[in-house]
């Protein structure tokens, strides 16, 4: 392997990274599948979120063999990723879906359209918010979070 190849995050530089999405995937999908279904996305959303603070608080386990230093990695990956990846983009996806659904209510469409075209929207919604709601949740963690442990 080369060093490139080493450096390389599967969590975030990878097709992995999409697992972190899968509720807001569910989210968008929720006008049209059961509720189970939706909760099974966070669930996957959630998973991924903790094998990548797990592989980073392990990195640094190996690297420095700190323990405390092994928290703060664990901990700051966990944050940021639950509240980047899951909670403000699932209420974001929510909310878009909602929207549009109360939007189409009287619009006299058909039903069948006034069900799909939510979760079109949602699934539409998801690579626009990507960039900021990272950026946002980069900018909290380095007033907050990093601020104090970093």
């Amino acid at each position: 392997m080369t060093s490139s190849q080493n450096d390389k995050d599967i969590y975030r530089d990878t097709y992995i990274r999409y697992l972190g999405y899968a509720n807001e995937v569910g989210e968008a999908f929720r006008p049209l599948v059961h509720k189970q279904i939706v909760n099974l996305s966070y669930g996957v959303s959630i998973s991924y979120v903790l094998a990548d603070a797990f592989d980073k608080a392990t990195k640094e386990h190996k690297q420095s063999g700190n323990l405390k230093k092994v928290a703060i990695k664990a901990s700051d990956v966990f944050i940021w990723q639950i509240i980047a990846s899951v909670i403000i983009p699932g209420i974001t996806i929510n909310r878009v879906t909602w929207l549009t659904s109360r939007a189409l209510k009287n619009s006299g469409l058909k039903k069948e359209i006034r069900k799909i075209v939510p979760t079109v929207v949602g699934l539409a919604s998801i690579p626009v918010i990507i960039k900021p709601i990272d950026h946002f949740v980069d900018l909290v963690m380095d007033k907050t979070f990093r601020k104090f442990f970093h």
